[in-house]
């Protein structure tokens, strides 16, 4: 009795309120531990500020809230298709709870707001990655804060019976380096994906690649991996096929203040 009413005593301080707030309308209920919010939406940025211990971030919460996730939504998904596959149910999986959805779906709760970081690491603001695994937290937060069936009924009802169009999942290829391969095999061009950058800030790696065809540069991408930068690049690519649709008839493009080159991932279509 007395761990909720020191809980419920915390929560007068003015600074709480907004989240506490938040957290009540989205979930349909206060929590009982706000401390473990604030935990998950605390980036790592800060914990390697002011402390080496790994606790002072949302790092573990991330990882909790993974596992709940993809449980929860592995058996959604078993339950909603029984004559399915593992193949797919793996491929719709990986599509409801990659990071980046998971990235577009803190922006769209709102959840972004509250996310506290270093605001002079650089790029850190605009890094996806952050949200996702920001929303992985909150996942874990919940599960911790008011156990599996209530976490469960959370993901269900309020993000993905809310915000997620699952035949739409299922019909749509998020994979956008496949796409762009598909295309440039159809039009008989050569693709290649090359890493040319990678930087490092505070322990955060940033890379930067560039989409092209028949070496011309289309569009260049970033992410916190390669795998992601490539991604982004392929998406990129895409976009801007589509808005001009003579791009391969026009003379290839100069790259301004292109970065020296630190290592190179190549994929070819053959």
């Amino acid at each position: 009795m007395l761990r909720p009413l020191i809980n419920l005593l915390r929560y007068t301080a003015e600074k709480d309120k907004p989240l506490l707030a938040y957290i009540e309308n989205l979930t349909g209920k206060a929590p009982r531990n706000l401390s473990l919010y604030f935990l998950a939406l605390r980036h790592s940025s800060l914990s390697k500020e002011k402390s080496q211990l790994i606790t002072h971030s949302n790092e573990r919460l991330e990882f909790l809230g993974d596992a709940i996730l993809g449980a929860i939504v592995a058996e959604y998904l078993f339950k909603k298709y029984p004559y399915k596959d593992e193949g797919f149910l793996t491929e719709i999986r990986s599509r409801i709870v990659n990071g980046e959805t998971l990235s577009r779906l803190a922006k769209k709760i709102g959840l972004n707001k509250f996310i506290e970081f270093n605001s002079k690491s650089r790029g850190l603001s605009g890094r996806s990655s952050m949200h996702g695994d920001a929303m992985e937290a909150f996942i874990g937060a919940i599960y911790l804060d008011r156990g599996f069936e209530f976490c469960k009924k959370f993901v269900l009802t309020r993000l993905i019976d809310t915000h997620y169009d699952i035949d739409e999942v299922v019909n749509t290829d998020v994979n956008y380096k496949s796409q762009i391969m598909i295309l440039a095999q159809s039009m008989n061009k050569k693709l290649q994906f090359e890493i040319i950058e990678k930087t490092e800030n505070k322990g955060f790696s940033e890379f930067t690649a560039f989409a092209k065809i028949d070496q011309q540069q289309i569009s260049i991408g970033k992410g916190s991996s390669k795998k992601r930068a490539e991604q982004d690049a392929a998406r990129k690519g895409l976009e801007a096929i589509q808005n001009n649709k003579n791009i391969f008839n026009e003379s290839p493009k100069s790259i301004s203040n292109e970065p020296s080159i630190v290592g190179e991932v190549k994929i070819e279509v053959e």
